[in-house]
């Protein structure tokens, strides 16, 4: 299981058993609440009426007198309210009245006159001089529906003379009890989307992070240069940071050996050269010879410096794993300056340049300078393998969303068992003139300028002969002035 699931899953699991078991608490406390609440007013209820029916009851007439009349135009009054959105039309009390003997006098609904009460706790405790209350089923024997019995005494001075009961059925308060378990339970259906939300933007953001430094360190361990991650302010973003600060410390040390080894073996002839001409130098010479070995080593001085020259130029682009300055780069203007730096040896050569493109519209997003580098080295490359008198074609096109910048020779092509070599570093073919040997590291220099910009270079001989270089960049189209 990947590890963003994971943590969806963890902190969803957290979160939904924390809100079930709250909502579940909630809930299950509502009937409780509600019961409780409706008790505390079957008090006041209850003591209030008491009062009230003190004076009929102390003169014998609570089963007729002004007490009984009063409740009897309240249970006939329609009360018509709106409470809470439900409708309540009539009383849900029952109002029963015992004597000191918990013999019952007086029914607000007429039913139990006469019965003894003085068993039930509503009228037993209240008797006793204690609180009176119970709850019982509505129907005998359905312990579904109960009815809440609060009593209060009925007193004459100090004398207790009687116990007037309250009741109120618990059904008339259930609509009130679903109301607030049903709100409770959506209130927490919307919490659980809520926090499934948050657990998949926090997953989203954790595993962002994670898999680019993922992806980084995958692309390191296989020798690709790339960008460090994005910074962050947090411990993934120093993560991020210590791996490119280790990936350098790392790189550079290997770098560094590479080349002191690469640098020592390309110096080694050119230094053996120079130290041949310049033992011969010592002893008597002919002037013809003398002058002849002094341009050796001049020869082989310029070799030398050359080469380091196009080492440190590589090296630059090679320790890079991106563009550290960016900009957009017109094609037309990328190939009128190609085309002047080019042009002392192409006339030194008897040699020609044709530039054909219609993109002048077009622009790269890229490196200026390096680009026409790399450009530079493709065409000083034809320059070097083209016979006098010949002609080398520069052309630009658009495919798709590319632009391909072809270079094209007259010259002698190149040998089947170089194709495969011809990018490697140091790696260089004999001039068809004779002419020394090149450095052997503008193809690389190009290879990288190109993968910078997110493109690629290819040679392959041409059928009516020569060499064609083709080097593929992404393409940014701009719209025309005017």
């Amino acid at each position: 299981m990947r590890l963003g699931l994971r943590l969806l899953l963890g902190l969803f699991l957290i979160v939904g058993l924390a809100t079930f078991f709250v909502m579940r608490v909630f809930v299950n406390e509502v009937k409780p609440g509600v019961r409780q609440a409706l008790e505390s007013t079957l008090v006041d209820a209850a003591n209030v009426l008491a009062v009230m029916a003190a004076d009929d009851m102390k003169a014998g007439h609570i089963a007729d007198g002004a007490f009984a009349r009063r409740m009897a135009q309240a249970s006939r009054r329609d009360l018509d309210a709106q409470v809470w959105g439900f409708p309540k039309r009539n009383l849900d009390y029952r109002v029963t009245v015992t004597d000191a003997r918990g013999i019952v006098v007086y029914d607000s609904q007429g039913r139990d006159i006469g019965r003894d009460n003085s068993r039930w706790n509503d009228v037993y405790r209240t008797l006793r001089g204690e609180y009176g209350a119970r709850s019982s089923p509505e129907l005998p024997g359905d312990k579904t529906l109960t009815v809440m019995h609060v009593a209060a005494p009925i007193r004459d001075g100090e004398r207790l003379i009687g116990v007037l009961t309250v009741a109120q059925p618990n059904r008339t308060i259930e609509p009130f009890i679903q109301a607030s378990q049903r709100s409770i339970l959506s209130k927490g259906a919307w919490l659980i989307g809520l926090s499934a939300l948050i657990g998949v933007l926090v997953s989203w953001w954790l595993v962002r992070g994670i898999t680019a430094l993922n992806r980084y360190a995958k692309a390191v361990s296989a020798g690709q240069p790339v960008a460090p991650p994005p910074p962050r302010r947090d411990e993934i973003g120093d993560l991020g940071q210590a791996l490119e600060a280790m990936r350098r410390k790392l790189e550079g040390k290997a770098y560094v050996e590479q080349y002191v080894q690469s640098l020592t073996h390309e110096m080694k002839s050119p230094l053996a050269a120079i130290r041949g001409a310049a033992e011969l130098l010592q002893e008597p010479l002919p002037e013809a010879e003398r002058q002849r070995f002094a341009r050796h080593i001049q020869t082989q001085e310029q070799r030398l410096t050359g080469t380091i020259d196009k080492l440190l130029a590589l090296a630059s682009v090679e320790q890079h794993g991106w563009l550290q300055q960016t900009g957009p780069v017109s094609v037309s203007t990328l190939l009128e300056q190609a085309r002047e730096a080019v042009a002392a040896r192409l006339a030194a050569h008897d040699l020609r340049l044709s530039v054909v493109t219609d993109e002048s519209g077009c622009s790269l997003q890229g490196d200026a300078f390096l680009l026409q580098q790399a450009l530079s080295n493709l065409l000083e490359n034809a320059i070097a393998f083209s016979p006098a008198g010949a002609e080398i074609r520069l052309q630009a096109h658009t495919d798709a969303e590319q632009l391909r910048i072809d270079v094209e020779d007259q010259g002698p092509g190149i040998p089947g068992f170089a194709l495969e070599r011809i990018f490697e570093r140091f790696y260089s073919l004999p001039r068809p003139d004779g002419g020394a040997r090149s450095s052997g590291l503008g193809l690389p220099f190009v290879r990288e300028v190109a993968r910078l910009h997110g493109g690629s270079i290819t040679l392959e001989n041409r059928t009516q002969g020569g060499v064609r270089a083709s080097l593929v960049l992404p393409l940014r189209r701009q719209a025309n002035a005017g």
